[in-house]
Parts: C-alpha cells; structure tokens; sequence
C-alpha cells in the first residue's frame, strides 16, 4: 500500500518498534496518529521526530487495555482525519514471571496490553476499510510467541496468541474483509 495521504492509527507508538513505525510512516507520506500511555520524554521525542518531517500527527494518550480506551482511539482518529488506513497495535512490552512466579494479575494485564486491544480496535477499524475496500492491519508478535522460555510464560503466550488471532481475522484479501479467507 501506497502511504501518501493515508493515516495510520498505531498502537505503542511512543517508542521501540512502534516509534519506528510511526516514523517510518510518516517519512513515506502518511498522516501518523501516536498511541501512548503518557506523553513522557519518549513520547516527546518522537512526536518532535513526526514535526520534523512535516507529516500530520495527533498524539492520542490513552491506556489501550481498556476496552474503551481502544475504542475511543478509534473513533478519535476518524474524527480528526476521517479514517484509519492502516492500524498498527505495537503496545506491550515484557512480562516476567514463570508459572508459579507470575502473579495472576500480571497473567490478565499481558492479555488486556497485546491480545485483548486487537480485538476492540479491529471491530472500531474494520467497517471503514470494508467500506473502502482498503486498508491494512499490522500486528506486532514476537519469536517469544513460538519458543519455550520458562521465565516468561505470559509474554510468549499473547506473543503466540498473536499470530492465531491474526489467521483468524476475516480480512485476509486483496479487497479487505469482504469474505473470510481460508
């Protein structure tokens, strides 16, 4: 896909692989909004970066865990820009703890930060590609997703969960989501 004129919604945006691909975005045309937890120093830098290439950008502070926090992102970059060309969930980051060192909260918090956000932002998302018949969806895993590491149960499994979900979205075509794909 051609990004000139496109806006691109992107999850974790603030550093690490989903600064990059915010650049990276913005550096080949498209309008960028960043998703992050806080404005912090990190965020700083790289919406400066984004006002150095010139390229549109919004920063949208929200905790993207919370249903309604993925949701509103959304709906918020709809509002300012009339669509979402291209949603890219990037927020996560490590969580340590094997099995019986992995407190239970941390087990739900992995899934509410990687897995669960995909689900609420695609069902936000996805009309407006159907209806242009367009769009792009990028989900970032991990190779944690498919090796064995005993300290970090939780992170490989929504790392691992990662890859099914994305098999199991219906929009796996040229013309986004018209039939689901086998």
């Amino acid at each position: 896909m051609e990004l000139k004129e496109k806006v691109c919604l992107i999850t974790g945006g603030t550093k690490g692989i989903g600064a990059a691909a915010a650049i990276d975005c913005a550096q080949r045309g498209a309008t960028v909004v960043v998703v992050g937890r806080h404005q912090d120093a990190e965020a700083q830098q790289t919406l400066l970066r984004l006002e150095e290439i010139g390229s549109p950008s919004l920063f949208i502070a929200a905790d993207i865990g919370k249903p309604e926090e993925a949701t509103r992102c959304v709906e918020q970059t709809i509002a300012r820009f009339g669509k979402v060309d291209v949603l890219i969930h990037s927020a996560g980051g490590p969580v340590n703890g094997g099995l019986l060192a992995l407190t239970p909260e941390a087990w739900y918090d992995a899934f509410d930060v990687h897995v669960h956000p995909i689900f609420h932002l695609c069902r936000a998302a996805v009309p407006g590609m159907q209806e242009r018949r367009e769009g792009v969806i990028l989900l970032i895993s991990s190779t944690a997703g498919i090796r064995g590491i005993k300290t970090n149960v939780a992170y490989q499994t929504v790392k691992g969960a990662i890859p099914q979900l994305t098999r199991a979205l219906p929009c796996r075509s040229s013309s986004i989501c018209g039939t689901n794909s086998a």
